[in-house]
């Protein structure tokens, strides 16, 4: 099959307009930048991966290294029993450290309880609290008096009578004997003081 000339001639001039030798060139420019380009970047990136691979293979050996075990350092058994023993230490000690807290929480609470008793003891005062008793009893018999009633003593300083004024002026003794309970001595004094 052959090409005819003029017909090749015709479609090469056909073409004239549509070709720019120009444009093709910065085209071309512009793909061999890309190109150029790429590849910089491409060895860049292998590079890189180069010396993480070195950084990993640095890393892996270390890790290989420091995993196995040296010979200073005892068995995995002789760890346990190790850690065993450690552990019923521990319990031994957590249990003497809570008997001893127990004791001393013990002898502190024994220590406030003496320390209030001593407190107690150096604020009491037996002679002003018989005198404040004395006066007590003093005012107590003044106001029994004062209302129409006077207890008469007998040589043990028991109470055996009571004198009592009415308010009429009459005076009653009530032999305090026994032969009645308190609550019918005071209905039976106050009936007779009232009258």
């Amino acid at each position: 099959m052959s090409i005819d000339v003029h017909e090749a001639i015709k479609a090469i001039r056909d073409m004239l307009p549509i070709i720019d030798p120009e444009e093709d060139y910065l085209t071309i420019v512009a793909a061999e930048e890309k190109i150029a380009a790429t590849e910089a970047r491409r060895k860049k990136e292998i590079e890189e991966a180069h010396a993480n691979m070195k950084a990993l293979a640095k890393v892996l050996e270390a890790a290989r290294v420091s995993s196995t075990r040296p010979a200073s350092v005892p068995s995995a058994e002789a760890h346990a029993a190790a850690l065993n023993e450690l552990d019923v230490s521990r319990l031994s000690l957590a249990k003497s450290i809570s008997d001893m807290e127990g004791l001393v929480a013990s002898r502190e609470a024994e220590l406030t309880a003496l320390k209030e008793e001593a407190r107690q003891l150096e604020e009491y005062d037996p002679a002003l609290e018989h005198e404040k008793e004395l006066d007590g009893t003093t005012l107590r018999l003044r106001m029994y008096k004062g209302m129409g009633f006077e207890p008469v003593l007998d040589k043990n300083g028991t109470v055996s009578k009571m004198v009592v004024r009415a308010q009429s002026g009459d005076i009653h003794v009530v032999p305090l004997d026994g032969r009645k309970t308190d609550f019918e001595y005071s209905q039976l004094l106050w009936k007779l003081s009232s009258s």
